[in-house]
């Protein structure tokens, strides 16, 4: 089927956050809280629509039926405006199809097509431009390209390949992820030379201050689904002109983008995003499907402030004592434990999770058997 759109997508522009997928102990999807999950970010002030089925997603995990049974959720649990873009990454062109035509039977609004990770080791134009065409074939519904990282091999597209797609007439946009900001403004002002009308979202997570400044249609990034409110927020700041806001939006993003994308390993990106909506008690776990696994604990001790800056964390900040310490605080903290040179922890804060909320009588009275039985785990 070839086509050109006629209709402006531009009730597309703005953020997009790229929600994860709760799971089961046994490695199923847990609707119930995905539905939760996807309702509450959708929800959220300035959020445009919502990227499923993507990287954040686990879409290289999942079955055809389980991606299709998340299109079917989150259009029943999102507001009838949500734009919902659904990830497509499949290895053969025939099988990305039929996701497409799940996707669209299911009730995606648009289609970001992933380039397959066998592509890292070798891809040309022809091979990427026959790819998309195929998967989309069937459908009309919009496409959007997605641009892989510039230490990701052959995964993202050289300047040819990008402008050639770009062109292809069902093109509405593209999940900018070069994770550079000189790759992504040369990316940039390429599309708006030959395709003006092709949407350029930057999405890297650690840069979003530095692409907004250089121009952006919005942006398709899992950041948005722990703290929609602070990219919001940078993007409204950066369109509105207002630099200083925007600095201040980007010192609350930094630590939370470096600690997720910006540590080593980096495959270890969904399990820190699940591990943070855990701790913000916004999902009950964070299971991975193996081999992916969840966070050893020395790794989720590295979301402190990055994570609990958080509005939906502000009580904890006048309720714990002592406050939340800094990485190096807490390295030293666990050399001791492992040395043995500290036998005994104190703490007279008042734990609760954020979804339980705080007990009635939390100010008068922490709640020291759930302290006694958190150390106890925490020595043993």
């Amino acid at each position: 089927m070839s086509f050109k759109f006629s209709e402006s997508f531009d009730h597309f522009r703005g953020i997009h956050a790229a929600a994860v997928c709760p799971l089961l102990a046994d490695g199923r999807i847990d609707e119930d809280s995905l539905a939760a999950h996807l309702s509450s970010v959708s929800r959220a002030d300035g959020i445009t629509g919502l990227l499923i089925n993507g990287h954040a997603g686990e879409n290289f995990m999942f079955a055809r039926e389980d991606k299709r049974r998340v299109v079917e959720i989150a259009r029943q649990a999102c507001p009838t405006h949500t734009l919902l873009v659904c990830g497509i990454n499949a290895e053969d062109s025939l099988e990305a199809q039929r996701h497409v035509d799940d996707a669209a039977q299911a009730g995606a609004d648009a289609v970001l097509v992933f380039p397959p990770f066998s592509w890292a080791l070798s891809q040309d134009a022809d091979v990427a431009v026959r790819h998309h065409r195929i998967a989309t074939a069937n459908s009309r519904l919009p496409l959007f390209l997605y641009q892989a990282g510039v230490r990701a091999g052959t995964l993202g597209y050289t300047a040819d390949v990008l402008e050639r797609l770009v062109q292809l007439p069902n093109v509405i946009g593209i999940k900018e992820g070069s994770w550079e900001s000189a790759a992504y403004e040369a990316n940039r002002r390429m599309v708006q030379r030959v395709a003006p009308h092709v949407m350029v979202m930057a999405s890297g997570d650690e840069h979003l201050l530095t692409c907004f400044a250089i121009g952006t249609e919005g942006s398709l990034v899992s950041l948005a689904c722990i703290t929609p409110e602070l990219v919001v927020g940078l993007y409204r700041a950066m369109e509105a002109g207002d630099l200083a806001a925007a600095r201040g939006f980007n010192d609350r993003i930094y630590p939370l983008a470096k600690a997720i994308y910006g540590t080593a390993p980096d495959g270890h990106a969904n399990a820190r995003l699940k591990a943070c909506l855990k701790l913000l008690g916004r999902i009950p776990s964070d299971a991975m499907r193996p081999p992916m696994g969840p966070l050893p604990a020395d790794e989720v001790a590295m979301f402190d402030e990055s994570v609990y800056d958080s509005d939906d964390f502000s009580i904890a900040k006048y309720v714990m004592t002592p406050p939340l310490r800094n990485k190096e605080s807490q390295d030293a903290l666990w050399t001791a434990l492992k040395t043995d040179d500290l036998q005994l922890i104190s703490t007279d804060h008042c734990p609760f999770c954020m979804k339980e909320g705080p007990p009635a009588d939390f100010f008068g009275n922490p709640q020291h058997e759930r302290t006694r039985l958190f150390l106890s785990q925490l020595l043993h």
